[in-house]
């Protein structure tokens, strides 16, 4: 949703998405901790070059381990934000589309975070949406109205 209001502002930006990176650059790694790390530094540098030709690029991945948001940070600097979307267990349970979750607790799918692999919720991210509270438009109002504050984009169609 954030991706469609700053194309609708007239902002050049991409999602990297966590299914299709997996797919396809990434396809390579499974889940275990090792793979979850390198999945992710494989995307900071994907990232990286994408905001260097000037792209608002937006992340959407699991991002389980503080040590990889560390990393993040200190390879992009000020041109990352960390969002935390906070959501419970029970909920991201109920809303599983995949039936991932029931998978996981059957023990079909192993290394799935929040189940049998942890995940350290961020101590200090630069925005907090609470999708249990919040519709996902209102997240991604949000999420848009931090971007213009911070003055990264503007308010007008061209993002201006």
């Amino acid at each position: 949703m954030v991706d469609e209001k700053l194309y609708k502002m007239g902002c050049h930006s991409f999602l990297l998405d966590g299914d299709n990176v997996r797919h396809g650059l990434n396809g390579d790694l499974g889940f275990s901790d090792a793979d979850r790390v390198e999945n992710i530094r494989r995307v900071i540098e994907v990232a990286s070059l994408m905001s260097d030709a000037g792209l608002l690029v937006q992340t959407a991945f699991i991002s389980p381990f503080a040590e990889d948001r560390t990393l993040a940070k200190a390879r992009l600097g000020e041109r990352m934000i960390e969002i935390y979307v906070d959501a419970s267990l029970s909920a991201c349970e109920a809303r599983d589309p995949k039936g991932l979750y029931r998978k996981a607790r059957d023990g079909a799918i192993k290394n799935f975070t929040g189940i049998d692999s942890n995940y350290d919720v961020p101590n200090n991210p630069d925005v907090i949406v609470n999708t249990v509270n919040l519709s996902a438009d209102a997240c991604a109002q949000e999420i848009v109205t931090f971007l213009v504050n911070k003055g990264w984009i503007g308010t007008g169609p061209a993002g201006a």
